[in-house]
């Protein structure tokens, strides 16, 4: 891993940085010395210098910054945000979002990089708050365009490790470690790692300094005083920012709905405490998010204290339990986990099964044993199954699905409504109202969520004094630019999603995701005939095959009668009709198209299909 030290600092005092960074600044742009009564120097020797008042309005202008979300504005994940003063830029953070209902076929979304691509050479690094997916899962796809640097925590540069060399990116990538309370520096602007609490280790939250003023950006966290590694988020670091002013302050608003406070990690594991001593004789599988690393400590300590092993499914999980533990963010005792090869050696009570697939993912390790595919484990009446997650909105019918499943097989399942086996690691509004509180902004920017997420969040912040016209609540790809005394949106730039199916970057687009809907909605009937290309005559064909719309052995009358169609538009074709075929397949379509959707009151897509003889 590289290391840049002279680029990671500590923070200075409130005296040094105003010093240094506006007055050296202010000097630097006037070429003038400007004395403590607000009067300029010409700079001339051998007589007093000519002096004039400065005019107010001149000592107030900075030089303007501004803040280009790409990403996690009006949607759950693929968070990116650009940065950019002068001819300095940086990203914070380069996430992923999974695909919804009306993308089939597609793997996962990531931000539209067309911005940041053009502008390259501008790019002084990527700054990184956390290690999930949401936040991390599009650095490869970036790098393979462009090579910065990329800065973060410990655990954040673990995982993201893990995924460079996936991509076989990991060699050339320059990954740099900080530490909380420390600053990097990116051209005219620095960023100072501040801790945070989040459902993973090394989360962090940004103090951006910039000519125009501190911008605060939380990341994901929540306000946790008795957190499972006993480090507690920094609130006296955003205190003393607020002290000092702030311009503006960015804050996750994914839980702003939700009233009071989130409760801490410790809940669960007093909920784990209890259903281990109830799940006596039985053998215990817990569904978890793979990054939860303090919740799979609390497991390792419960199965430790019950005498129990613990097997681990999934890749990702594996992938994170490794890298904990090698980091040391996780403490497993010496032989407590084991492969999975090695279950059979134990009773039941002896063993906790850690898994993924708390989502319902149809291809997780859960899902596969519930639906009884699953080739190492079976589900027994004498399983007890914990599924300690929440769902995320749109995956509940997944995990409903699941769970009938798991109970029809016999098994006690345990889920988030029924015990306390579940904390969100987001901020609920009095730990919102807290942050705004310490930071004291002037302007408000919600992020991370929804729009009805960032409007619950506008007027959290409203109801605590802040004006509304000091509060923006923007999109993606929207540029707005702050000079330190305005904040406004001043242009967009392109952004939006780009698809990955598969190796596939960018290529599945809203036509193609278009055609999938319709082949998933109204199936296919591709229609093929044969024509020799110089006498231009019809030499076989039509053949109607249905793929998705019709049984075609319980519709053999509707096929016949769609053939005796098509011959029926051929035998009407001369042979200049038949030269031309484009106009042919366009004639085969509609005239097909009208004729089942008269017979079926259905739209299947309709491929016609010609081969040169």
């Amino acid at each position: 891993m590289a290391t840049e030290k002279e680029q990671v600092r500590e923070p200075r005092n409130g005296s040094q940085t105003r010093k240094r960074n506006y007055g050296a600044r202010l000097r630097q742009q006037s070429g003038e010395r400007k004395n403590a009564g607000g009067y300029r120097s010409n700079g001339s020797r051998g007589g007093a210098a000519q002096q004039t008042k400065t005019p107010k309005r001149e000592q107030q202008k900075r030089t303007p910054v501004r803040i280009i979300p790409l990403g996690g504005l009006n949607e759950i994940g693929k968070n990116m945000t650009v940065f950019e003063c002068s001819n300095d830029m940086f990203i914070l953070d380069c996430g992923l979002a999974f695909p919804d209902m009306d993308m089939p076929g597609v793997d996962i979304v990531i931000p539209d990089f067309t911005y940041v691509e053009g502008n390259k050479d501008r790019v002084r690094g990527i700054v990184i708050t956390h290690g999930h997916e949401d936040h991390i899962g599009g650095l490869a796809y970036l790098l393979k365009k462009m090579n910065v640097p990329i800065y973060g925590t410990r655990m954040t540069l673990g995982l993201i490790r893990g995924k460079l060399e996936e991509h076989g990116l990991l060699k050339q990538a320059k990954l740099i470690e900080v530490e909380p309370r420390k600053t990097v520096k990116m051209g005219c602007m620095a960023v100072e790692f501040i801790k945070v609490n989040h459902s993973i280790p090394g989360a962090v939250g940004m103090a951006i300094h910039t000519p125009a003023g501190i911008i605060v950006h939380t990341g994901d966290f929540k306000v946790d005083f008795s957190p499972i590694d006993d480090e507690i988020i920094d609130l006296a670091r955003f205190g003393e920012l607020g002290s000092r002013g702030v311009l503006a302050l960015m804050a996750d608003s994914t839980n702003a709905e939700r009233t009071g406070f989130t409760c801490s990690e410790r809940t669960v594991g007093g909920s784990f405490e209890k259903l281990f001593k109830r799940a006596e004789g039985r053998r215990i599988i817990i569904a978890t998010f793979s990054s939860n690393v303090h919740r799979v400590q609390q497991i390792i300590d419960q199965a430790e204290h019950y005498g129990r092993k613990v097997a681990v499914f999934g890749r990702s999980m594996i992938h994170v339990i490794e890298t904990a533990t090698e980091l040391g963010y996780l403490t497993v005792p010496k032989g407590m986990i084991i492969d999975i090869d090695e279950m059979s050696r134990y009773p039941d009570e002896k063993i906790v099964l850690v898994t993924t697939g708390s989502q319902g993912e149809p291809l997780s390790a859960l899902t596969r044993m519930a639906m009884n595919s699953h080739k190492k484990v079976s589900i027994t009446p004498n399983d007890f199954i914990i599924i300690s997650a929440k769902p995320i909105p749109g995956n509940e019918k997944y995990v409903t699905r699941v769970v009938n499943e798991l109970m029809k097989s016999g098994a006690e399942v345990i889920y988030e409504s029924m015990y306390e086996v579940h904390v969100s690691g987001h901020a609920c509004q009095e730990e919102l109202k807290l942050i705004q509180a310490l930071t004291k902004p002037k302007f408000f920017i919600p992020v991370h969520g929804e729009y009805k997420h960032l409007v619950k969040h506008a007027e959290i912040a409203k109801s605590m004094g802040m004006p509304e016209e000091r509060i923006l609540i923007s999109s993606i790809g929207d540029v707005i630019e702050t000079d330190g005394q305005t904040m406004r949106v001043v242009s967009q730039v392109p952004a939006g999603r780009v698809m990955v199916d598969g190796l596939g970057v960018g290529d599945v687009g809203s036509i193609v995701l278009r055609d999938r809907k319709h082949l998933a909605q109204d199936g296919l009937i591709i229609v093929v005939i044969g024509i020799e290309r110089m006498s231009n005559t019809l030499v076989a064909g039509p053949d109607i095959i249905s793929r998705g719309f019709v049984y075609v052995r319980e519709s053999e009358e509707l096929m016949d009668e769609a053939r005796r169609v098509m011959v029926k538009v051929l035998d009407g074709c001369s042979a200049h009709d038949l030269k031309e075929w484009g106009t042919l397949k366009t004639k085969l379509r509609d005239v097909l198209s009208d004729f089942i959707y008269e017979k079926t009151k259905r739209r299947p897509m309709i491929l016609p299909i010609i081969m040169e003889v």
